[in-house]
């Protein structure tokens, strides 16, 4: 499935696309820049123009699929929610829209499994990476007693660590997901991580 909807790419968005497509089948070591630039029907010379090196397509993709999710799930966040309906919002949110798009959880599994999320994965253990949404849901969640008084790093294992053993599973092939089991999966994950 396309990045953009839009019929038009312009050659940033094909090399994007192509990108996408030969990492997600290859991997990063074995997706050379010419490979994509032939994916993309573009002169590796062009792909320089738009990506300075092959480590800042990997970079700028992730943070353009990142923030795809991102919007979707704040379009509908209910931000006067408890902190359960919040959660379990984030939740499901994130697994549909991950569903609709396996090729970009392919894609940010493959990143976070790899060296180049060393700093964002330090930075949100730590704190130092203020998502909202997840400030909103874990600070204050447990602040108000909802939620365990974890380690940032468990607790965001704990909540989020499941949903893409799942995904995984489903994008295999391996597992059917329905609204019915979507709902008693996300209720699941509010037990663990609720006081």
């Amino acid at each position: 499935m396309n990045i953009h909807s839009q019929r038009g790419m312009d050659k940033r968005e094909e090399i994007i696309q192509a990108a996408l497509d030969l990492f997600v089948e290859k991997g990063f070591h074995g997706a050379p820049m010419s490979d994509i630039a032939e994916r993309a029907k573009v002169a590796v010379g062009t792909m320089y123009r738009y990506f300075p090196s092959k480590d800042a397509l990997i970079d700028e993709l992730f943070y353009e699929l990142q923030g795809r999710l991102k919007a979707f799930v704040e379009e509908r966040y209910p931000r006067q929610g408890t902190t359960r309906e919040k959660y379990e919002y984030l939740l499901r949110a994130s697994m549909r829209y991950l569903m609709d798009y396996p090729q970009h959880f392919l894609y940010m599994e493959q990143y976070f499994n790899s060296p180049y999320s060393a700093s964002l994965h330090r930075d949100r253990i730590l704190g130092k990476d203020r998502d909202a949404l997840w400030e909103d849901i874990f600070e204050k969640g447990t602040e108000a007693g909802e939620i365990k008084s974890l380690p940032r790093g468990v607790l965001f294992s704990l909540a989020f660590g499941p949903m893409i053993a799942l995904l995984r599973d489903y994008i295999r092939g391996f597992v059917k997901l329905g609204e019915k089991e979507i709902s008693q999966f996300t209720a699941a994950c509010w037990d663990a991580i609720k006081k």
